[in-house]
């Protein structure tokens, strides 16, 4: 099924507005970032290959895309003063903040990787991880970057520029050739309107010159997200993305299939699969990676049908607002993280179990002055977050520790009793249960 067409919006970054798009559902995937071709515009229709892998990056969550300034449907450069890579970094900051994205995953084709390394390095926490294809640190020649362009050559390809640019003689000479699906006519055709809608052919030159200008080795060892390498295999290309990759800690290198430059030219299929298996190791990797340690809380009020029953429906409303009202109070006092009130029942984390008992006690007492009786139970293990809420094993063992106690009582699991050892908590020993749900036998313990 084809991908639905995203709506072209617009930000600020500092004077300019900025076009972007979002395509993909977004329900529980990531973030996909795409930075690309130094001249661009999303009024382009792409060829059946961009398209599919288009496709297959929105299926990851969110593609999101845009034009960066001095392109497309972006603001055009003022005076065509070249905008650094710095500026052209916060104008894809000011897009993420557009969307909502806390975080994306950077996809970045040929001149787009020097920018998307800078993103990466600059904005780790905003960074989820980091794809480059066919691209390399820096394009011009060095005598320690021998696989650069020269630059002589790189002043007689401005000059054809400035003179061709956006005629049809010059999209047949420079025009991708072979694409898959598409004749060279078509080919020559979808050239000439890159560059129609990309940019002007003044602002093309001054854009070619600032990326040729560019070099982002110094930062690449800055660079602390995972990243994938991807780049044809053979000969100098090889050769230069394996320099690539050893400048970014950790990075991983892979040798894709083909002997063509860019990536919608061929084998665009491959790279796609490339992405999406990266993709799904983040995933993974970031499941296990996202918990943390807690005492969990659950507290409710023991026989509250029967209490609602008995003072009817408007008094029993205010009653339990008094009640939450002193749980908070006790969370506070405590330095507890409420996480949900279902009801008359709270859940709630604590950063270590002794307050967390502390605090259950405190709500125990509190409430009697209101006639009103709880119960709690408590356990402490790896919780795993999502969005800021906690979920896991170790949030139904506390669900089920507090379904055990009595009216008044506070329970808590054998974890949470070796835990406070030596903290002058008296607890008492309530034998073996079996907690439903939940595998093996487990101790509790009361609370004096």
């Amino acid at each position: 099924m084809p991908m639905p067409e995203g709506e072209i919006q617009y930000t600020r970054s500092g004077e300019y507005h900025i076009a972007y798009r979002v395509d993909g559902a977004g329900s529980g995937g990531i973030d996909v970032l795409y930075v690309g071709a130094y001249v661009f515009s999303l009024a382009l229709r792409h060829p059946p290959s961009v398209q599919a892998m288009r496709e297959k990056l929105a299926a990851l969550g969110r593609l999101i895309t845009f034009d960066g300034r001095g392109m497309g449907l972006s603001d055009r450069l003022r005076d065509h003063r070249l905008p650094p890579l710095e500026e052209r970094m916060d104008d894809a900051r000011a897009v993420l903040d557009a969307v909502g994205a806390r975080r994306a995953l950077l996809v970045a084709g040929a001149d787009g990787g020097p920018l998307a390394c800078l993103i990466a390095a600059t904005y780790p926490e905003r960074t989820h991880g980091l794809v480059l294809m066919n691209t390399a640190s820096r394009i011009a020649w060095a005598p320690d970057h021998p696989w650069g362009i020269r630059r002589e050559e790189l002043e007689r390809t401005l000059e054809e520029m400035e003179q061709g640019w956006g005629t049809r003689a010059y999209a047949e000479r420079n025009a991708p050739w072979p694409m898959p699906g598409m004749t060279r006519e078509e080919v020559v055709d979808w050239q000439l309107d890159w560059m129609h809608l990309s940019a002007s052919r003044s602002d093309a030159v001054a854009l070619t010159r600032m990326f040729y200008e560019s070099d982002v080795r110094n930062v690449l060892g800055a660079i602390r997200v995972p990243t994938l390498v991807l780049s044809r295999g053979g000969g100098a290309m090889e050769e230069e993305a394996r320099a690539f990759a050893s400048l970014i800690p950790g990075a991983r290198r892979r040798t894709m299939p083909g002997t063509q430059p860019t990536v919608m030219q061929e084998q665009s299929e491959a790279y796609s699969e490339a992405i999406d298996g990266f993709a799904r190791e983040l995933r993974e990797e970031e499941a296990q990676l996202d918990s943390v340690l807690a005492t969990v809380l659950f507290t409710d009020i023991v026989g509250s049908t029967a209490r609602q029953s008995e003072l009817g429906d408007r008094r029993w409303a205010e009653l339990v607002g008094e009640h939450h009202a002193v749980v908070r109070g006790c969370l506070a006092r405590y330095r507890g993280r409420e996480l949900d009130t279902a009801g008359d029942g709270f859940f709630a984390a604590f950063d270590g179990p002794a307050r967390g008992i502390r605090c259950a006690q405190a709500i125990v007492e509190g409430v009697q002055s209101l006639g009103l009786e709880v119960r709690a139970g408590l356990h402490t293990g790896e919780c795993r977050t999502v969005d800021d809420k906690f979920g896991g094993l170790a949030v139904s063992i506390g669900a089920r520790v507090s379904a055990l106690a009595g009216s008044s009582e506070v329970l808590v699991s054998q974890t949470v009793r070796d835990l406070v050892a030596g903290s002058g908590l008296e607890l008492v020993d309530r034998g073996e249960h079996e907690l439903k749900g939940v595998p093996g036998v487990w101790r509790v313990y009361a609370v004096a």
